[in-house]
């Protein structure tokens, strides 16, 4: 995934360039990848929160870059065993930008191990990422919090407008608050807009972040 989306930033670059010189100014945290999640939090019989189950859907121009050079037998078809290279490289790339998933539990920051389970599917011209990311360390809390951006937005998420979001076998009673991006305070929003006018862009995405909220009684 890495290399193609340095291959796709590359791009990206020349075609800001050619603008800049046609007079046209460009900001330099914007998207060139579009990805439409959906999640599950994933909860044992104990009740301890295990892990997040992503399914990740990249828009069809990167989905139609990434397959270039896969042999399938048929042509327009793609299996899991096809794309299973992909797949491994897609998730092995993640780990360097901690899988754009932050998770905290009783506010503090949790550590994720690789992920498992992962595969690719490719459906109506759109290639889907599927993988479960394990906590390294399940934990029981009334109190968990998980993000899903990427710090830099060079990768805008996304998530499905129906059931984005879901708990998988939590206890009973637990609530589930989940808010887009675009539900954010417009303060907020302007703060992070001047600091990165002023040159601190290290997370500008974080603007842009899925937030989900559990509270379990």
């Amino acid at each position: 995934m890495i290399g193609l989306l340095r291959r796709a930033a590359i791009r990206s670059a020349l075609i800001a360039a050619v603008l800049a010189l046609v007079g046209f100014g460009t900001a330099e945290a914007h998207p060139h990848v579009w990805v439409t999640s959906t999640s599950e939090l994933v909860y044992a019989p104990d009740g301890s929160f295990t892990g997040v189950r992503h399914a990740w859907a990249f828009d069809d121009m990167f989905s139609t870059y990434a397959l270039q050079g896969i042999e399938t037998k048929e042509k327009g078809v793609y299996s899991r065993e096809e794309l299973a290279p992909l797949a491994q490289t897609n998730v092995e790339s993640l780990k360097e930008f901690a899988y754009f998933t932050f998770a905290k539990v009783g506010g503090k920051k949790q550590k994720f191990s690789e992920p498992v389970d992962y595969y690719l599917s490719y459906k109506d011209n759109v290639l889907t990422l599927h993988f479960f990311l394990p906590l390294k360390t399940p934990v029981k809390s009334n109190e968990l919090s998980v993000e899903v951006f990427d710090p830099s937005y060079f990768i805008d998420f996304s998530f499905a407008e129906k059931n984005p979001v879901s708990l998988v076998g939590a206890p009973s009673g637990c609530t589930m608050n989940f808010q887009r991006p675009t539900d954010g305070s417009a303060t907020a929003q302007r703060m992070s807009e001047d600091n990165f006018l002023n040159g601190d862009n290290s997370n500008y995405g974080a603007m842009f972040a899925n937030k989900i909220a559990v509270t379990c009684p």
